[in-house]
């Protein structure tokens, strides 16, 4: 059906659950950040394909990813494990059918799998998305599905935290139609590199400002 691509920072702890809840139709991408565990080789032997980039950054990763996809459509998940696999499905579903560009999952949380000032950071995103785009979004979750070729056209700039703010904005500004879908989401496996410090909250917090700006 296409590629899952899963940007990895030692996630080895999480790698054999992620890629044994896809869909079997799912070519799964794990793209090494510069992991000091052995996520690359876990995933190797599971059967991924692993792209290493070295240069840091939530947003260096995902690219790394797309410009290695293989398939049409193409997919982005945490791989952390708080993502249901299976989900995939839904959300690409709008995409495969020519009904949309982009489709975001939005996720149902699970209790302690998304902390509150999380939700509330998030909403705000969302509203000022809104505000700024006219796209009407509950989520700006990492589970996504668009077309590889229409994402590279896009030209997405950011390498940090502000890619997946800058995916939506650059296309509500170029007519795509985007749509979301619910997910579920569950606590992640291991501590969270953006909400488990804070330098990576700080980090997040500045570059989807930048992103908005």
């Amino acid at each position: 059906m296409g590629n899952v691509i899963l940007p990895a920072l030692d996630e080895a702890r999480a790698v054999p659950g992620v890629l044994a809840g896809l869909p079997a139709s799912w070519i799964a991408i794990v793209v090494d950040n510069g992991s000091r565990d052995d996520t690359a080789d876990v995933a190797r032997r599971l059967g991924a394909v692993v792209v290493v980039e070295p240069r840091r950054g939530f947003g260096a990763a995902c690219h790394a990813g797309l410009v290695a996809a293989t398939e049409d459509v193409v997919a982005f998940m945490d791989c952390d494990g708080s993502f249901d696999g299976e989900d995939l499905e839904r959300v690409a579903a709008p995409v495969l059918a020519g009904q949309a560009d982009l489709v975001l999952g939005a996720r149902q949380a699970e209790p302690g799998a998304w902390p509150w000032h999380l939700r509330v950071a998030n909403r705000s995103l969302a509203r000022s998305v809104r505000r700024r785009t006219g796209v009407a979004l509950r989520d700006l979750g990492p589970m996504r599905v668009a077309r590889r070729t229409d994402l590279l056209a896009l030209g997405i700039r950011d390498r940090r935290f502000g890619w997946p703010l800058e995916m939506v904005l650059r296309a509500a500004d170029a007519g795509w139609r985007i749509d979301e879908m619910p997910v579920a989401y569950r606590p992640r496996v291991g501590t969270s590199k953006v909400t488990g410090t804070i330098g990576g909250m700080a980090r997040t917090v500045h570059d989807m400002r930048v992103a908005l700006r």
